[in-house]
């Protein structure tokens, strides 16, 4: 089931910030999809060092804060009660708001988490975020975020997912579908369409091409597609540019018959075994 406080298509800004010449396009990509449904922003005081929250606070103004939602991460490391206030403050600054949507631990740490959820929860009390989650997490980190007090106030994981990265549908997104976790996928596009484990592109693939020219749409918008096919899943891909991000969001529209997922299957295999959680 998905989640009504997410939309099916949200927008990532890893790599958005760092280059000046290239921020205005990259603001009006962000502005397109906001227009477009694409409400959810997601960035991460990680991303040029702050570069992508400055942009998105940038691309952001003029539009009215209750019609998207913004997601950043803090670091492993500033997520105890030494940091994580100040960290969060920076965020805010550079975002230009006065609360997040959403705060996520971007991946498991040495901080524990014990330490960490009583953090976050106090940010909630404040006001400084509504929301918050874990970024990265596999079945057992979830199953140990599980038995910290408070832990279960845990609203979604980041992870990455995409055709070539099918490993969370073993365990790990029945076990969060089944607590009531949302799942957000980020590099759905397999980072450009590049399938690492098979050293072959994605976007060049003749069965994913075929596909595409069979639905009538583009390989891009077949891999979102696949994504956007599991309940209680929101798909973050980047654009840097308003076309893309146009046709990444239509990418919702697209029919798939259950012939065409099953001859997807027979090449980009599901799951048959426990996989470590991919992170690239």
């Amino acid at each position: 089931m998905n989640n009504p406080l997410f939309p099916r298509i949200g927008q990532g800004t890893w790599r958005l910030g760092d280059e000046p010449s290239l921020a205005a396009a990259e603001c009006a990509a962000l502005r397109r999809g906001i227009k477009l449904g694409a409400t959810l922003i997601d960035t991460a005081e990680m991303y040029g060092d702050g570069r992508s929250e400055a942009l998105v606070g940038r691309a952001l103004q003029g539009v009215a804060r209750r019609d998207v939602q913004i997601c950043s991460k803090v670091y492993p490391w500033n997520a105890d009660r030494a940091h994580i206030f100040t960290s969060c403050a920076d965020s805010l600054r550079r975002l230009g708001t006065d609360y997040l949507d959403l705060y996520l631990l971007h991946w498991p740490g040495d901080v524990p988490l014990v330490e960490t959820v009583a953090c976050l929860e106090e940010l909630v009390a404040q006001g400084q975020i509504r929301h918050w989650g874990v970024s990265n997490f596999d079945t057992a980190d979830m199953q140990a975020l599980w038995r910290v007090p408070g832990g279960q106030h845990c609203i979604i994981n980041q992870v990455l997912y995409h055709l070539g990265s099918r490993g969370i549908e073993w365990d790990l997104l029945p076990w969060c579908r089944a607590q009531g976790v949302h799942v957000m996928a980020y590099s759905p596009l397999a980072e450009g369409g590049k399938l690492r484990p098979y050293g072959r592109n994605l976007l060049s693939d003749p069965l994913l091409c075929r596909l595409a020219e069979e639905i009538g749409c583009t390989v891009h918008q077949l891999l979102l597609a696949f994504v956007l096919q599991q309940p209680g899943v929101t798909a973050i891909p980047k654009s840097a540019n308003a076309t893309h991000t146009e046709s990444n969001v239509r990418a919702a529209d697209i029919a798939v018959t259950d012939a065409q997922w099953a001859q997807i299957d027979t090449v980009f295999c599901p799951p048959t075994s426990k996989m470590h959680l991919d992170i690239n």
